[in-house]
């Protein structure tokens, strides 16, 4: 398999790109070809000092980097020599199976979008978010900020999405979804709830439990909680302060709360586009940078977005 790294993107590129990839191959007897997309007067020395033979990875020349404030779709049309905009042609023309990033999430988005393309059905692409659990399980929420507004068919098709993913990448058997929600009865919510509920309660594609609420999300209640990108992106960032917290208060070895760190999960894929599309935290390390890799290896080894395709065949 071969997989696409932006050696430009986040806070600490190239270096931490370089550590990431490091450490991936030093405990992998049998890794994935690594594009490596990047300045290669940066890149080089980098891999060089690293210890990263020429033969272990393919170096392609990206001048250009897309910077966090810029526009995303003018600067993929203007900065076409740049890592996003090569690793996006080498995936849409096949040269990889896959490509990360930690660069310009709007960039990412705009080139999973309309160089990937939506699987046909899909009314909406969304993103996900690592749950952990307090019984040592692992959840999912969905969407966590790329669709601040939804529908009720869209909702519905997060949940497949969701499902498809705690199934084949978290590895959880029939995972149970539900709505999140202001109480558990049927008919509570806002217009936006009560009009998703009675998709959810009728949809074959997964194993809806009902509404969810706040309490639920860190124990067994549902492993996939789905809801609007505005509320899950809200609920994303108080569990990143959480963890911020923890950590202020000297919380560091706390085995639960150590959970909650963003490098332990690398990325989140764009779920509900033809081709795996793994965007990392801005602030990505090593480890993150490894574990985005791990996470495309098993997209691509599950087939996942093939799997989601022949769910939304009419």
């Amino acid at each position: 398999m071969n997989i696409g790294l932006d050696m430009m993107g986040g806070d600490f590129a190239p270096l931490e790109a370089v550590k990431g990839l490091q450490l991936y191959l030093s405990g992998n007897l049998h890794a994935a070809t690594l594009f490596c997309i990047g300045d290669e007067a940066q890149v080089k020395p980098l891999l060089e000092d690293a210890g990263i033979s020429a033969n272990a990875i393919q170096l392609i020349h990206a001048p250009e980097v897309i910077g966090y404030h810029e526009h995303p779709t003018k600067a993929l049309k203007e900065k076409q020599r740049s890592s996003i905009a090569i690793g996006f042609h080498l995936l849409a023309t096949g040269k990889i199976d896959a490509f990360i990033s930690a660069g310009n999430t709007g960039a990412m988005l705009v080139g999973a979008m309309f160089s990937i393309k939506p699987i046909p059905g899909v009314l909406r692409p969304t993103i996900s978010t690592i749950i952990p659990k307090i019984n040592g399980g692992t959840g999912l929420l969905v969407d966590v900020g790329l669709n601040a507004d939804c529908k009720p068919e869209q909702l519905n098709q997060f949940a497949i999405l969701g499902s498809l993913y705690a199934t084949h990448i978290l590895k959880i058997n029939h995972p149970k979804t539900g709505l999140l929600n202001v109480g558990e009865e049927e008919g509570k919510g806002n217009l936006l709830a009560q009009a998703t509920y009675p998709l959810l309660k009728e949809n074959t594609d997964i194993e809806f439990i009902g509404n969810v609420e706040g309490r639920d999300f860190f124990n067994d209640k549902a492993d996939v909680i789905v809801c609007d990108g505005f509320t899950g992106n809200v609920v994303l960032k108080m569990a990143e302060s959480i963890y911020d917290l923890t950590q202020q208060r000297g919380l560091q070895n706390d085995s639960y709360f150590s959970r909650f760190h963003y490098e332990n999960y690398g990325g989140t894929p764009v779920l509900g586009v033809a081709k795996p599309v793994i965007i990392g935290h801005g602030i990505s390390n090593d480890k993150a940078f490894k574990n985005m890799i791990l996470v495309a290896e098993q997209m691509i080894e599950t087939d996942l977005c093939g799997k989601m395709a022949d769910t939304f065949k009419p």
